[in-house]
């Protein structure tokens, strides 16, 4: 089998370390230079996927939608948000890593079928806290993956966005009757909690990594 080639890296801001993408073949993978394992693989998307598919089915009816992905990552849940969405809608896609937007509009594109082409989508470079303070009831949903989950392991400065702060935070940038979505590695009871004292009614829903019904289970939150 051939080997894995770095093809790319990117830093990761107020982290000091350095996203890598390598390729074999037409699979991709990014990892955490010096980190074991990987953070994610073209191959296994199947929660990526779920991740927007059961926030957006809720609220596709709604005229002009607009919704907020929080992660590029290799474009998965922004591709499966758009297929769920009218072409009245807006993707607002909140990426941290300028490097990851570069390697989705280039070699990345393929594996999600360039979905940054797509005209409903917009980019917003920089912090996902930062746009949700200052975007209130601003999204029909709001879907997070910008880390391992609730325990953060790229930056700590993710930990905020699982914070009460953070949650609450969430919660006024959603339109009414909107829906938060969060993506995990793993289960996590505390957080259920969490969410629920700020005042979402919760559902937990367990995924798997590919499809159909294989890999590791994974996460979702699901939050109105």
């Amino acid at each position: 089998m051939a080997k894995f080639e770095l093809i790319g890296t990117a830093s990761i801001p107020g982290k000091g370390s350095e996203l890598r993408l390598l390729q074999r073949n037409d699979e991709f993978s990014i990892r955490i230079a010096g980190a074991p394992g990987e953070l994610m693989n073209t191959r296994l998307h199947g929660s990526e996927d779920a991740l927007a598919e059961l926030a957006c089915e809720r609220i596709a009816d709604r005229p002009g939608a607009r919704v907020l992905v929080g992660g590029l990552g290799m474009g998965f849940t922004l591709a499966a948000a758009l297929a769920v969405l009218g072409e009245d809608a807006e993707v607002v896609v909140a990426e941290l890593v300028p490097g990851v937007v570069e390697w989705n509009r280039g070699p990345l594109g393929a594996a999600a079928g360039h979905p940054l082409d797509d005209p409903r989508t917009r980019v917003s470079l920089g912090d996902v806290g930062e746009l949700l303070r200052r975007e209130s009831g601003g999204f029909d949903a709001i879907m997070l993956d910008v880390d391992n989950g609730p325990e953060g392991l790229t930056r700590r400065e993710n930990d905020w966005l699982y914070s009460p702060n953070g949650l609450a935070a969430a919660q006024a940038a959603l339109r009414p009757d909107g829906v938060l979505a969060v993506w995990s590695a793993g289960q996590d009871p505390a957080f259920t909690e969490r969410l629920r004292r700020i005042g979402f009614l919760v559902e937990t829903v367990t995924v798997r990594a590919h499809r159909p019904g294989k890999g590791a289970k994974h996460c979702i939150w699901l939050a109105s």
